[in-house]
């Protein structure tokens, strides 16, 4: 019988807000289109990922505090947590207050205000500071993630075994061969 216990490492942080990104940057890029190109259903796009953005984003804030208060880390990886953290949280207050003013007004319109576009683009770009901030924390700081194990040799590919039957960088230097398959021995 298969085992349901599913084990998430370090915690749903890593889940949720990837999501949360997506959405969220596809609804401010939406937007930004429908008021150029005067198109109603990108509006109606636009809102459905704002909308569907900011329920993620509540849980990829309880997740984020989550992650805060229970991952292991150093002093420095405490520091690009607390600077992911505190651009964070601002940045989930505009789009939630978006997705609430977008609900209020936007409901049917035709068009959007362009106060409120240019909002919703100018918190795209917060959330993209933030998101490379999050990065920084897993990838510079190494929060969160499994020790990888001890590297030999110089690190690069040629110190290890992809296991293949040959090195696929020798394979990419070596000319395509033709088949040495025997065709007279059966049809196809």
């Amino acid at each position: 019988m298969m085992d349901m216990n599913i084990e998430i490492i370090p915690n749903y942080h890593p889940i949720f807000v990837h999501f949360t990104i997506g959405l969220l940057s596809v609804s401010g890029l939406l937007y930004l289109l429908g008021s150029i190109l005067k198109k109603e259903n990108l509006f109606i796009a636009a809102r459905w990922n704002l909308w569907i953005g900011a329920v993620l984003t509540v849980g990829t804030v309880i997740a984020g505090f989550d992650a805060y208060n229970t991952v292991g880390h150093d002093a420095a990886s405490h520091a690009a947590m607390t600077d992911h953290k505190n651009w964070a949280l601002p940045t989930a207050g505009i789009f939630l207050a978006l997705a609430v003013w977008a609900a209020c007004k936007q409901r049917g319109a035709k068009a959007v205000s362009p106060i409120f576009v240019g909002i919703i683009v100018l918190a795209s770009v917060l959330l993209a500071v933030t998101g490379y901030k999050g990065g920084e924390v897993v990838y510079r700081h190494g929060t969160g993630v499994m020790s990888l194990p001890e590297i030999q040799g110089d690190g690069g590919h040629g110190s290890h075994d992809h296991g293949g039957a040959r090195d696929h960088h020798e394979a990419e230097k070596q000319p395509q061969q033709e088949d040495e398959h025997d065709h007279s021995a059966h049809e196809h």
